[in-house]
């Protein structure tokens, strides 16, 4: 990495830690000195992490729990796990998802059918809603007050584009990392002044892992133009920046990380590459452009009016 950022004496969670995304990041911050403890619902993907992890010089860095964060027990003891094994807990990399093949498998097939949110059934939302945002809002919960009692803390998480969230055919998917996107910049505002930043990482772009389709589909959508996949290693170098003391300060923020060049010093990619997190309101016809991030009924209006005002 550009910066040599180390890690040294920090303890890290990463929910969906025993492949795709999560794996890369969770070797990257042991890699950096970090103490990594990955959950994931698979217990062989955690294995074979663990057995990655063995050859690392940061020796004991790396340990996994097998979880469902669907479940409140579970993420309970994902926590209570981490304080355990290292003492303490100073990052949270909320990354565990449930990717669009879920609810829509075979979707880059020739001939696969639309994906229209009325096909779907409930147990697929629920589930979706359930790992991609209702988990990461009680890992949160759980993990916050552990940071603030020490002054200093990280959360991460990983949500996608606007232009994935909104797509037709994106439901239930975009609308769980939506969900996520917004409880973030809540976050952010209720922990200011506490030493816990929030911000969000996000691949930027169609990340080869393997559960976002199958090889046959990779092949023949990456054949027809219709598929460019980034390496989950890209988010490696900038999940190491911003979970390390150099981002005191910065909160509020959504980095991409397909055009992170981790050769470069990590301040000038993060200006590059990132902007504020949330959503803004689409303007008015003939708007000032004020209303963008302000919603409030507008002075006499009959929205506005209350009796005895």
């Amino acid at each position: 990495m550009g910066d040599g950022i180390r890690l040294d004496g920090k303890v890290a969670i990463v929910t969906g830690g025993g492949r795709g995304l999560g794996r890369a990041m969770a070797l990257a911050l042991a890699e950096a000195g970090a103490q990594v403890l990955a959950a994931d619902i698979i217990a062989e993907n955690l294995d074979k992490v663990a057995k990655e992890a063995a050859s690392l010089t940061n020796k004991g860095a790396f340990a996994g729990v097998a979880a469902d964060i669907r479940q409140p027990d579970d993420c309970r003891r994902v926590i209570e796990t981490a304080l355990a094994r290292f003492g303490r807990l100073d990052i949270l990399i909320n990354n565990a998802g449930l990717l669009p093949s879920y609810a829509y498998p075979g979707r880059f097939l020739d001939g696969a059918a639309p994906q229209k949110f009325w096909n779907l059934s409930d147990d697929v939302v629920q589930n979706v809603i359930d790992t991609n945002f209702v988990a990461h809002d009680r890992m949160t919960r759980l993990a916050v007050p552990h940071m603030i009692a020490r002054g200093w803390g990280r959360i991460v998480s990983v949500t996608t584009r606007l232009t994935t969230m909104n797509r037709s055919g994106a439901s239930p998917y975009g609308a769980s990392k939506a969900a996520l996107e917004m409880a973030s910049e809540i976050w952010m505002k209720d922990l200011e002044g506490t030493g816990v930043t929030v911000n969000i990482l996000n691949p930027g772009a169609a990340a080869d892992t393997e559960g976002f389709a199958t090889p046959e589909e990779k092949r023949v959508a990456t054949t027809a133009g219709r598929l460019h996949m980034m390496h989950p290693d890209q988010m490696r170098a900038p999940v190491i920046w911003l979970v390390s003391n150099t981002t005191d300060g910065i909160t509020g923020m959504r980095y991409d990380a397909v055009s992170w060049n981790a050769t470069r010093p990590a301040a000038e990619q993060a200006v590059l590459h990132g902007r504020p997190l949330g959503f803004e309101l689409k303007p008015k016809p003939q708007g000032t452009g004020a209303e963008v991030r302000d919603d409030r009924p507008a002075a006499g209006t009959k929205a506005a009016y209350r009796p005895g005002t």
